[in-house]
């Protein structure tokens, strides 16, 4: 009935990037004992407050602190080679279990694309090429790419390798995860996402697959608190920190869940993507068929301070479930 969620910013105003990572193993092994769905842990580069640039390394760090909870890994393709990616996947697998999934992404920031020496512009191609590649990597081919020849071992903990998906929230992310015959984890959903996916998929000769996304009203951030107000005094910043943050990397979305164009406090409380709700309101949801999307640390909220959030957000799913 909940969810985690991780991306590890810690900008001045909040807790310092080692404390927030220790909390981060913490409460992934706390919550994995108390009904956790998932933890998604996220991607991006060269941000000033620190973004998880390493979604693998702490996905790995998770896995040995928990025991049945999923892993679901954002990875933006063009960055990465494939057979070192393969590897580390591969090695992942075996430490979770078979617990670890993964969401590609194409990419979106240019500042990431030239800390890679990469034109954005080739990341289509790049996209193409490395899907490819990777996939009959982990499925145990030997592979002649680019004049190198690769093989991984060890093989993956599951037959044929991890889960893999496609990410994104457009028309064009859908059929590109069609073309491939992968499932879609969407972070947004417009009109039409799914035909598109569902036709691109058929196109290419594969049968459709998985296709889950959240639409603008759904909140992807979720806090539980006794006194809504006095948590939007003591947290808000944090939450603002992490919304305004989003919409400056992403001007002209109008589909992703978690983007809001709020630039003060009071502005986000009007905003579906951030909310803080009481623990009945937190129940009623989830009695209505919500889960809740917990980002316990979001925009480096102090441990201290995010502990008693979480613990309020789990005790409401526990009574709603025997309610």
């Amino acid at each position: 009935m909940f969810t985690l969620r991780f991306d590890m910013r810690a900008p001045s105003i909040g807790a310092p990037a080692s404390e927030l990572y220790a909390a981060a193993m913490e409460m992934a092994e706390w919550s994995d004992s108390h009904g956790c769905l998932s933890v998604y842990v996220c991607e991006h580069h060269c941000a000033e407050d620190g973004y998880l640039p390493s979604p693998l390394v702490l996905s790995a760090a998770l896995a040995a602190r928990t025991h049945a909870v999923p892993i679901i890994i954002t990875v933006i393709l063009p960055f990465y080679d494939p057979a070192r990616l393969a590897e580390d996947m591969a090695v992942l697998d075996h430490v979770s279990k078979g617990r670890a999934t993964y969401v590609f992404g194409i990419g979106y920031r240019a500042e990431e694309f030239a800390h890679f020496g990469l034109e954005l512009a080739a990341r289509g191609r790049l996209c193409d090429e490395k899907i490819e590649v990777l996939r009959r990597l982990l499925a145990g081919e030997t592979v002649e790419w680019a004049g190198r020849r690769m093989t991984v071992t060890p093989q993956p903990y599951r037959d044929g390798g991890p889960t893999m998906m496609w990410g994104g929230a457009s028309l064009a992310a859908a059929r590109r995860a069609g073309r491939y015959g992968l499932g879609m984890l969407a972070n947004g959903v417009l009109p039409g996402m799914r035909d598109a996916y569902e036709e691109a998929c058929r196109t290419a000769g594969h049968q459709p697959g998985f296709f889950s996304g959240p639409d603008r009203q759904t909140a992807t951030v979720c806090f539980v608190a006794n006194d809504v107000d006095e948590a939007w005094a003591e947290i808000g910043k944090y939450l603002l920190h992490d919304a305004m943050a989003y919409a400056e990397w992403n001007p002209d979305n109008e589909a992703s869940a978690n983007i809001s164009t709020a630039t003060t406090v009071e502005e986000l409380r009007t905003s579906p993507s951030h909310v803080i709700l009481t623990r009945e309101q937190a129940a009623e949801r989830i009695r209505n068929g919500e889960i809740l999307n917990l980002t316990p640390l979001c925009g480096g909220l102090p441990p201290e301070i995010a502990w008693p959030y979480l613990r309020r957000a789990v005790a409401a799913c526990s009574s709603a479930a025997t309610a």
